[in-house]
């Protein structure tokens, strides 16, 4: 198959991340299935050694950071995240550089006789699109040679498809109230299931946590009897200098002091890359290769800069506190007459919430939807902005509201793109060039 039937093979299958609420279950999620998925071909997930990463907030350029470094360190290593911008294939990468087409396709067409054998099979349930997309990830980090593969979660932790590796070091980001009605009502529910991932024998680093996160972890540690490190206790960080290209700062860590800059902006990134180190302290990396990683880490759609006069930002906050640290970080790093707000949200976000954070800093507000099927309509948008005090500005194309947005905008104003990934994505793709990828 070619790498469009690839794709389409792959998005036939369930695919949870279009369907807002989903019952997180044993019932959807069942392990047994993807442990005989990856038997059938042949364990790969079992060769490299693994950093595996889940929370809330900040996993993702956490663990981009952790890759980064153990490349800058000569290992050989492989990259999961999820979603992606613009391409699966995005998704998964070897020392930065994402699979190519053929190579992705490859992957998919030789799991697909092992797919269809488990889901003929039946005993636990049929492969998902997540899960299968996580095996051919697997395969193609062992035929790479990768020393290490860095793992994000997908979603939770316990039940997550990334949840069949024998981690050397678990790390666990910041962790809120985020698809409460998937994962549990309450913080500790929460926290329980993205502390899952905790293997006996890992090494254990968490973020700074709410303290009912934290007590969750704590309990994971001493049921499976990990040592845990926690950052803002065993690891401590203070900025130094913070402009709108990057940030300088400095970690006492566990095992030494680092004096380090990186190009990613906002408090919050400091906080993960605190984090970043606890855990590459943990596997033995040399400092000169943390600092090395970390000044040349690659994390785009998180407070990145597009064009400047006026000032484009995109941002993928999708959530309350992700907003409130969005509007903490243009404060801090931008210089500016006004904000101008595009934004726009997946139906299942917390759209009050993100709007009461950032409505009342902003002169002027376009309210929008991506292409994505769990996009948000613009009307319950423009009814939040109200509740507000602020008329908003409909607009169903992202690409349009962000034309609008800079034709409203001086030089020294600031246009920020927000609310969601998938709005960020669309309006790299429009400022930047980027084909839309189709199946």
């Amino acid at each position: 198959m070619d790498y469009r039937e690839s794709l389409r093979y792959l998005l036939s299958f369930t695919d949870f991340e279009k369907l807002p609420g989903s019952a997180y279950s044993a019932a959807n999620f069942d392990l047994r299935r993807m442990a005989e998925l990856l038997s059938t071909l042949g364990n790969p997930h079992l060769s490299p050694r693994t950093v595996h990463i889940a929370g809330t907030k900040g996993k993702g350029s956490t663990a981009a950071m952790i890759a980064s470094a153990l490349s800058a360190a000569g290992y050989r290593t492989g990259l999961y995240t999820s979603p992606h911008l613009h391409t699966f294939r995005e998704r998964v990468a070897v020392d930065g550089e994402m699979v190519d087409e053929e190579t992705f396709a490859s992957l998919v067409g030789r799991a697909r006789p092992a797919v269809e054998e488990v889901n003929r099979r039946h005993r636990y349930g049929e492969l998902t699109t997540f899960e299968i997309l996580t095996a051919v990830a697997f395969s193609f980090f062992d035929e790479q040679g990768a020393d290490f593969q860095v793992l994000e979660t997908g979603l939770g932790g316990r039940l997550d498809a990334t949840n069949v590796v024998l981690p050397e070091v678990c790390v666990l980001t910041s962790i809120s109230r985020d698809h409460a009605e998937v994962l549990g009502d309450t913080l500790p529910q929460i926290a329980g299931e993205k502390a899952g991932i905790i293997k006996k024998g890992a090494q254990v680093i968490s973020a700074p946590q709410h303290p009912e996160a934290a007590a969750a972890i704590e309990d994971a540690c001493h049921r499976n009897e990990n040592t845990l490190l926690t950052v803002g206790r065993d690891v401590k960080w203070r900025k130094l200098a913070a402009g709108s290209s990057g940030q300088t700062f400095e970690v006492e860590g566990a095992k030494g002091s680092y004096k380090l800059t990186i190009p990613l902006l906002g408090a919050h990134q400091l906080e993960n890359a605190a984090t970043a180190v606890a855990a590459l302290e943990a596997l033995g990396v040399e400092s000169s290769a943390i600092a090395e990683g970390l000044a040349r880490v690659s994390w785009p759609g998180r407070l990145e800069v597009l064009k400047r006069e006026p000032v484009l930002m995109v941002d993928a906050a999708h959530n309350a506190d992700s907003a409130r640290r969005l509007k903490e970080a243009i404060a801090e790093h931008f210089d500016h007459d006004r904000l101008i707000l595009v934004i726009g949200a997946s139906s299942d976000k917390d759209v009050a919430g993100m709007i009461a954070e950032l409505a009342p800093v902003s002169s002027a507000v376009i309210a929008t939807r991506s292409r994505h099927p769990r996009a948000l309509a613009v009307e319950p948008l423009l009814d939040e902005l109200k509740k507000q005090g602020i008329e908003g500005v409909a607009s169903e194309n992202v690409g349009v509201a962000v034309e609008s947005a800079l034709s409203m905008a001086g030089a020294k104003d600031l246009v920020c793109v927000t609310g969601s990934l998938f709005v960020a994505a669309e309006a790299r793709e429009h400022v930047l060039g980027i084909p839309a990828e189709t199946v």
